[in-house]
This record gives structure tokens, C-alpha cells and sequence, in this order.
């Protein structure tokens, strides 16, 4: 019952936190920021990430952690789970390698706010329209890479098996969010792209990838 109630507050804590980024993330919120600070909205997309930070780790920090294993692995399997993982970290570097760091961090915004070229109707992110890489066989590669790298454990608890869940609960939700601001930016070619690769798992990779 308690290791029941455990689950309950983890995956409770979680979705709080799924919940209020996906909502600060929503043009909604971003377009009443904008009609009420003007071109400082440029400030928003660094406070965003910043608050996100820190919420996750301190619901990561206060989740209850029953000292409950669900395995452990053995030698040689521990080792080729690491080398696995290793591979996804490779992975999620290579997806990042296509997207502008500096863009996704805030930092990009408020250089054009001082030099007074940032663009409002943007809100807070330039977005773009990436199909190279990985992103022709993967809308969401870095989220793909990302729940490899998070569940090729070696050890298996039972908190970070209800936190695992909860992050692919949480990519899989969120990337349908991002999407809709995606097909509302770039309209009929967002489509076409969705209708040919896959949202998250590459599982059409050997017949079939977005070409330009």
C-alpha cells in the first residue's frame, strides 16, 4: 500500500511539473505576456527555462524514493546496457548538433532585444524548420535518444522506473504541444512532414525518410 502511495506522489509530482511547462510553453500564455510587456517577452524564453530547472529538480529532489528494486542486472548485461546508453548519449548530442543551442537556451532573444532587432511576433523563439539528420527520420529525435539514454539502466529502481514512465508520458504529451505551435507556424509543409516521419521513434527509418 505504501510503495502504491509512493507511485500515486511521483507520478503526482511529475505531472505538476509536465502540466506548468507545457502551459508556460503555450502560445496563449506567451501572446498575454507579449501584449503586456511588448518586445521583454525576449527575456521569457531564458526565465522559462530557468524556472523549469529548478522546479524539476526540487519535485526530482522531494519524490519519494522507496528503497525498492525492480532489477540488477548481472555482468556482462550491466556493461552492454552501458554501452547502450552511451550510444543513446551519442544519439541525443548528434540530434542537438541540428538545433541552435543558444535559440533553445533564451540567449539568442535577448541579443536582439539590446541590438534592436527582435522580432515580437515570434514571442519568445525564433522557430525553424529542421529536416535534416535525424529529423528525417524522427520528428522528435532528441526525445527519442532522450527515453533510450533515461531506460538503458543497469540498475532499476523503483522510483526512477515511475519517473521514467512519467518523462515518457511527458515527451510523448509535450510533443503534441510543440507540434501545434509547429503546423501553426509553418502550416501545410509541417503537414506533409508529419504525414511522412514518424513522431518519435524512427520505426520507418529503413524505407522512407523526409526529403526537402
Amino acid at each position: 500500500m505504501n510503495l502504491l502511495f509512493d507511485g500515486i506522489v511521483i507520478v503526482g509530482l511529475f505531472a505538476i511539473f509536465g502540466v506548468s511547462h507545457s502551459v508556460l510553453a503555450s502560445n496563449g500564455v506567451k501572446r498575454r505576456i507579449l501584449e503586456q510587456f511588448g518586445n521583454k517577452i525576449a527575456f521569457y524564453r531564458l526565465f522559462y527555462n530557468l524556472f523549469s530547472t529548478v522546479v524539476f529538480f526540487a519535485i526530482y529532489y522531494f519524490s519519494p524514493k522507496p528503497d525498492v528494486y525492480i532489477y540488477d542486472l548481472d555482468y556482462p548485461f550491466d556493461i552492454i546496457i552501458v554501452i547502450l546508453q552511451i550510444f543513446a548519449l551519442i544519439g541525443f548530442f548528434w540530434a542537438g548538433s541540428f538545433i541552435d543551442v543558444r535559440e533553445f537556451l533564451g540567449i539568442k532573444q535577448i541579443q536582439r532585444y539590446f541590438n534592436g532587432t527582435y522580432n515580437p511576433d515570434e514571442l519568445d523563439e525564433h522557430l525553424t524548420f529542421i529536416v535534416e539528420g535525424p529529423f528525417k527520420y524522427s520528428r522528435h529525435p532528441i526525445y527519442f535518444f532522450s527515453i533510450l539514454f533515461l531506460g538503458l539502466r543497469p540498475q532499476m529502481d523503483f522510483f526512477y522506473f515511475v519517473f521514467f514512465l512519467s518523462m515518457v508520458a511527458y515527451f510523448i504529451i509535450g510533443s503534441k504541444f510543440e507540434e501545434k505551435k509547429l503546423i501553426e507556424r509553418f502550416g501545410v509543409r509541417y503537414i506533409n512532414y508529419k504525414k511522412t516521419v514518424p513522431a518519435i521513434v524512427p520505426y520507418k527509418i529503413f524505407n522512407t525518410k523526409y526529403e526537402t
